[in-house]
């Protein structure tokens, strides 16, 4: 059985790479920022060996996209892909499956992984645990990360700590070998997770659902918006969205069905999570109607609604500069009480090709945020807007904090600004 031991703080030995020292102790943070500032390949590839044998998926998933190369790992240092299922983590899993691409599972492994992953789900983490411990003690049950989008809950017993993503493993290789699970199946696997957060069965079902792009699968996930329960809502409402968002079809089929269901459906909805999920969907449509009904929630008491205004209207749904209406909703947003949203309204702001100064007025008035991040929104908005004021504004911020991408890219921005600016 699988024990996660990515949690771990041991320290560096003597010798031994800064990478290797930060997978050890199973900081994914820190990883990630020494990743991006050296990446020796053979450090890599061991680190990367590593960070599985810890059944720490996050980390090597960051190592894979850093440059690792799976293929070069030898199976002996690395582990079985029934101990991936046993480990509960579907980052590990999908990791293993990476590497096994360079050297091909097997087909009854792969049976045998499914069949492992069914047993784990349908008998429950706990119960499974308990079963094979044999431990009576009083189990810790944490949430933790699981890779850069999802989480799960990790259970401590006797020793042995195993995650419950055994229903997105699931998920995985069933899609992997062709077995067409159904959508009430699927929808009672991630109903299970219902109200966790961004968990990873959830997200494995949903997105998985979203890619199929049939008309069998469209109808059940609509015939969901009328449902008494918000979970089956806001599940219904996730696979139509990501339906629409991931047909790359010259047809675009599923726009004109899209639009009608959320605009109508944005307009009665009262459950928080629903409403946030349908107004996101309405910020990923172009044009005058998904604006239309996005702007009567930019006032809602509640700040996920709000940030969902704030992100969906842009120049996509008013082309080609931003409408009055939606001008004068990101201004009020930009100094809503929620620095969350402040930052979607600067950043929208920041994305639109609007030639009107009072916009970079807008943005040059967001400079005194007491939020590093609005802070830095808005110096990237003026950047690219060719503002002046963005170069001081910069100056005053410093440099971006080790490792954070973010703050990178926005003051990037600004080196760009300079260097257009000091050409002949």
């Amino acid at each position: 059985m699988g024990v996660d031991t990515s949690a771990g703080t041991s320290n560096a030995v003597g010798g031994e790479c800064a990478v290797i020292s930060a997978v050890r102790t199973g900081d994914a943070d820190l990883v990630r920022t020494l990743l991006h500032e050296q990446s020796d390949p053979d450090d890599l590839d061991a680190a990367f060996c590593l960070a599985v044998r810890m059944h720490a998926g996050h980390i090597a998933q960051l190592l894979l996209q850093y440059g690792a190369d799976a293929d070069r790992g030898r199976p002996e240092d690395l582990i079985s892909l029934s101990e991936g299922v046993d480990s509960g983590s579907p980052a590990l899993f999908e990791t293993l499956l990476v590497q096994g691409n360079a050297r091909g599972y097997p087909e009854a492994e792969l049976l045998e992984a499914r069949d492992l992953a069914r047993r784990w789900h349908e008998t429950g983490t706990e119960a499974e645990l308990r079963r094979r411990t044999g431990s009576r003690d009083a189990l810790v049950r944490t949430r933790v990360q699981d890779d850069e989008y999802s989480s799960v809950d990790a259970f401590t017993l006797g020793g042995a700590t195993v995650r419950d993503g055994h229903g997105a493993i699931l998920t995985f290789v069933e899609d992997l070998i062709g077995a067409r699970t159904s959508f009430e199946e699927l929808a009672v696997r991630a109903l299970a997770h219902a109200g966790q957060e961004n968990h990873a069965t959830w997200n494995s079902v949903t997105i998985l659902l979203g890619s199929r792009g049939d008309e069998t699968t469209w109808t059940a996930a609509a015939a969901l918006r009328t449902d008494p329960d918000p979970s089956r809502r806001l599940f219904g409402a996730e696979v139509l969205r990501l339906t629409h968002l991931f047909d790359d079809s010259d047809e675009d089929a599923f726009a004109g069905p899209a639009l009608d269901v959320f605009t109508d459906w944005s307009a009665e909805e009262t459950d928080v999570s629903v409403l946030t999920e349908i107004l996101v969907a309405l910020g990923e449509h172009i044009g005058s109607r998904a604006e239309a009904a996005l702007l009567p929630h930019a006032g809602h008491p509640d700040a996920r609604v709000r940030r969902a205004v704030a992100q969906g209207l842009g120049e996509w749904s008013s082309p080609p500069a931003l409408s009055d209406d939606a001008r004068e909703a990101l201004v009020r947003l930009t100094a809503d009480p929620d620095a969350v949203v402040r930052r979607a309204a600067c950043s929208t702001l920041a994305q639109a090709r609007d030639d009107d100064p009072a916009l970079g007025d807008v943005l040059a008035a967001a400079l005194g945020d007491a939020d590093r991040l609005v802070q830095l929104t808005a110096v990237h908005g003026l950047a690219v807007h060719d503002d002046v004021r963005c170069v001081e504004a910069a100056r005053l911020l410093g440099p971006p904090r080790r490792g954070s991408l973010e703050e990178e890219h926005c003051l990037d921005a600004v080196r760009r600004y300079e260097w257009r600016h000091a050409r002949p």
